[in-house]
């Protein structure tokens, strides 16, 4: 490929990665409906296995609304980030021997500039190129899957992996971008998030294809000289942004620029809500956490004023990160109305606390695989989904636990669906242990 030649960016997103992680760790679950998150009553879902979505379960859900979907049989699990990140390293590390350009967006997405690794990308070659690695990728991962989408930019790849979902595979060859792009609706572009997509609406833009058809001075009119600006360029497939191999991430945050300015606290509560639940599910996606919570608020003039608080420890509950959003917002003054409100999560780290997940105390958080008559509920010490080791019968994770009894089921990756067995909670037999090995 000639330097003058159009860029070949490939988007790589996991298939319901937390939850096929899951199923694949744990042979008894795979085929059914499974949820990861926050398990107790005000938890929310994380990632839900493509058994649970054929129920209308999403990540971000409360996660009580899931179970009132899902029928007898689903599994409710704990996240087991140790495990995740062991999975994503692998992932990471072939895609570094396709490409030396790399862009890690969370635990389970990636850009790849395949003509930056000399690779042949005209035609059926990177198709050919593209297949060989999802077919990599799901050798070394022990069988999980990823979407791939090819195209000219971070725009069009990242859009078209998600045209065939799970293990799809969608190239957009040069020049075809705008005949894809203009069919689909115009959420499907970054920035359009509800406010906006509702001002687009009233204006009877539904797909990419109307937006383009929109002239600039009414998108600059309607949201501002950068936001319609972005908006212009991206309804044309008009996105030149490098694919970046090293990202030091400093904050986490999701913002909303409101089609008309929002006065109303009832109404900036209901955004900050939304917000909140944003950058949680982002938290997540990246395994991180953080102490510092911000508020950004932005006056219809463009003046635009933070407020920061910070806790003694870090966080990536939607809950707590809009506990701490409602109390600064309440420091806004507000009466001229908002044009933008946005909320941040900073002074990052790594998630290694499942404890800030809330513990459910319902029967219902067990697995609903011969689930006792009167199933006890889950106790404090032991979590559903957890690895552990008992001495004598091996490796296993926690089926269920309360009323001082364990219950763990004994498989793993490389073996048939495991029996089932309940000992004390304290018996010195059983072990927290990492998570099993796959390959």
């Amino acid at each position: 490929m000639t330097p003058t030649s159009p860029r070949t960016i490939m988007h790589l997103d996991l298939d319901a990665a937390f939850a096929s992680i899951e199923q694949r760790d744990k042979p008894s679950l795979r085929g059914r409906p499974v949820v990861v998150g926050g398990i107790a009553g005000r938890g929310v879902v994380s990632t839900a296995s493509y058994e649970a979505r054929a129920f209308g379960v999403r990540s971000a859900m409360p996660m009580a609304e899931a179970r009132r979907r899902l029928p007898a049989g689903a599994a409710y699990l704990v996240p087991r980030f140790e495990a995740y990140r062991r999975t994503s390293q692998v992932v990471m590390e072939l895609l570094r021997e396709v490409s030396p350009l790399v862009e890690q967006v969370s635990i389970d997405e990636a850009f790849v500039d395949l003509a930056a690794g000399g690779h042949d990308c005209a035609g059926p070659a990177v198709t050919a190129l593209a297949r060989d690695i999802k077919a990599r990728i799901a050798t070394a991962t022990g069988g999980v899957t990823g979407s791939v989408g090819v195209g000219s930019s971070k725009l069009v790849a990242k859009i078209a992996s998600d045209l065939d979902k799970p293990d799809g595979l969608t190239v957009v060859g040069p020049g075809d971008e705008l005949t894809v792009l203009h069919p689909l609706p115009v959420t499907k572009l970054w920035g359009v998030g509800p406010a906006t997509a509702e001002r687009l609406r009233q204006a009877g833009v539904r797909t990419i294809g109307d937006l383009a058809a929109r002239e600039l001075i009414d998108l600059v009119a309607w949201f501002g000289q950068a936001h319609g600006n972005g908006l212009f360029r991206l309804a044309r497939a008009d996105d030149d942004r490098p694919v970046v191999p090293e990202r030091d991430t400093k904050s986490v945050s999701a913002e909303e620029t409101f089609g008309t300015d929002v006065a109303d606290r009832a109404a900036l509560g209901r955004e900050l809500d939304q917000l909140a639940d944003r950058v949680a599910k982002r938290l997540r996606g990246a395994g991180l956490s953080g102490r510092t919570v911000t508020v950004k608020a932005r006056y219809f003039d463009f003046t635009t004023i933070t407020r920061s608080a910070t806790r003694d420890q870090p966080t990536d509950e939607p809950a707590t990160i809009l506990d701490a959003a409602r109390r600064l917002l309440a420091d806004i003054d507000v009466t001229s109305g908002l044009r933008l409100l946005g909320v941040g999560v900073s002074a990052l780290t790594e998630f290694a606390q499942d404890g800030l997940f809330a513990i459910d105390t319902s029967p219902a958080a067990f697995v609903a695989d011969d689930v006792p008559e009167q199933a006890p509920a889950p106790d404090l010490e032991w979590r559903t989904g957890q690895d552990v080791r008992h001495d004598e019968h091996g490796a296993g994770w926690v089926w269920g636990a309360g009323l001082g009894r364990v219950t763990v089921r004994f498989e793993g990756p490389r073996t048939p669906p495991g029996p089932v067995r309940t000992f004390r909670a304290d018996d010195p037999l059983i072990h927290r242990a990492d998570p099993p090995a796959w390959r």
